[in-house]
């Protein structure tokens, strides 16, 4: 039987030995830990520069929707703006006191021995001024206030009263004033009031007379 001899042994051991060193294969496995830590880490960057640009896109919309939410409220206070103007100057055009209906109401209340002097009218405006809206961070909106005015109107009506016993006829016309349908319903609640009465007087030819003041207070508009 022939005897067979490796002479190449050693070295096939030695290198059978080097596949098997436990340093060579933990450098493979730290290799391929590095590897799939680059490839990880690859990925995170790659989610967070698609994530930047959706917010991004989110972010732009927002403030493209922010804007024309501001231009609507800015649209919106405008309209509100004129159509408080418009309601003022219906208020004016409609409820304004017109002279034309205390004249015709003054003719037709006459009472006998009663000469009416003079008519006058006293009209003074208390004014607020116009309170803008406002929008605090939270986007709540505080309504605001359009400027106003509060019209305040007395008409004064100056008589003379030549009845045989001066003063005598004063209150029966004022009462008559206070009775007559327009003033009742104008003056409201309001009287109509002596204002005024003077000492009994002559005219020229000796006749007593005596002048007095009626005022007539409408109740307050605000406009």
């Amino acid at each position: 039987m022939p005897i067979r001899i490796n002479l190449l042994a050693e070295a096939q051991a030695a290198r059978d030995q080097r596949r098997k060193d436990p340093v060579k294969r933990s450098i493979w496995l730290a290799v391929l830990f590095v590897l799939l830590m680059l490839a990880w880490s690859s990925s995170l960057q790659l989610q967070s520069l698609l994530a930047k640009g959706e917010l991004s896109r989110i972010e732009g919309e927002l403030s493209s929707r922010s804007n024309e939410f501001h231009s609507v409220l800015e649209q919106q206070n405008q309209l509100n703006d004129v159509n408080n103007r418009l309601r003022a100057l219906t208020s004016l055009a409609t409820n304004r006191l017109l002279y034309g209906n205390v004249l015709a109401a003054l003719q037709e209340s006459l009472v006998p021995n009663v000469q009416l002097v003079r008519m006058r009218a006293e009209q003074s405006f208390s004014l607020v001024d116009v309170v803008k809206p406002k929008t605090n961070n939270a986007g709540k909106i505080t309504p605001g206030r359009p400027a106003s005015s509060t019209e305040s109107t007395v008409v004064l009506i100056e008589a003379r009263d030549t009845a045989p016993v001066p003063g005598d006829q004063v209150n029966v016309y004022r009462r008559t004033l206070a009775d007559y349908p327009y003033f009742k319903e104008y003056l409201r609640t309001n009287e109509v009031r002596l204002a005024n009465l003077s000492a009994p007087q002559r005219t020229p030819d000796g006749k007593p007379f005596v002048m007095f003041s009626l005022e007539c207070k409408y109740p307050e508009v605000v406009r």
